[in-house]
């Protein structure tokens, strides 16, 4: 039975057997609730404009005929954006990986990750906005290099940020909301909002990912890898 604190979570995959998999991994997960389990992407969007079914998290398969991920996770961006969207996908590579996120996704998984990754992603994302495991960070960092540049190269920052904004930026890559950014910054919950939103509009992204791609790619943020 779904309970307030539940993450209500879709699956978009083509594929019968892997698709029902993940649907019996999340039915027997302690807080993930499915709501969803759609073979194409115009099921997903058909559901969503026709009930009054509330999704967090949407996983997505990148491959499907129809309407593909790419094509997917755009609508949901456009009239659904406040869904997280992870991708699951059996290509994964540095240019698709960041196209991904670029675009909005919170999360690149490979088809074929450990089932404690995919439920952490899901937790992972739902709470902060964003999960990029080994992979994604080395394509998030190798995106900023042209073909002759070396790995030390970082590319000059393409818009301006103060010095509040770096911090906050940098808090945010460190997983803190809202309220803990304010408690360390000495600022109210409201101002670091504020703060958010204005980045936002600075570096042109969409979400909490698309921050955290640009701190890991202008070298403002560096991860572990």
């Amino acid at each position: 039975m779904m309970i307030a604190s539940d993450i209500n979570i879709a699956i978009v995959d083509d594929q019968n057997l892997f698709r029902q998999s993940i649907a019996m991994l999340i039915n027997f997960t302690e807080g993930f609730n499915l709501v969803a389990e759609c073979a194409g992407g115009q099921q997903l969007l058909d559901a969503l404009a026709n009930t009054k079914m509330q999704v967090d998290v949407a996983i997505i398969d990148m491959d499907m005929p129809g309407m593909n991920g790419i094509e997917l996770n755009k609508q949901l961006q456009k009239f659904y954006p406040t869904i997280k969207v992870i991708i699951l996908s059996v290509h994964v590579n540095e240019i698709l990986v960041t196209q991904m996120i670029n675009a909005g996704a919170a999360s690149y998984l490979a088809k074929n990750c450990d089932k404690d990754e995919l439920t952490m992603a899901v937790t992972t994302v739902y709470k902060t906005g964003f999960y990029f495991n080994q992979d994604a960070l080395k394509a998030i960092k190798n995106s900023g290099n042209h073909k002759n540049q070396t790995v030390e190269t970082i590319p000059t920052m393409p818009v301006l940020l103060s010095d509040r904004e770096i911090a906050i930026l940098q808090l945010i890559c460190r997983e803190r909301n809202n309220t803990e950014i304010g408690e360390e910054l000495f600022l109210s919950a409201r101002t670091v909002e504020g703060h958010r939103v204005r980045i936002l509009n600075k570096i042109n992204g969409r979400n909490t990912a698309g921050m955290v791609l640009f701190a890991i790619k202008y070298g403002i943020f560096e991860l572990p890898l």
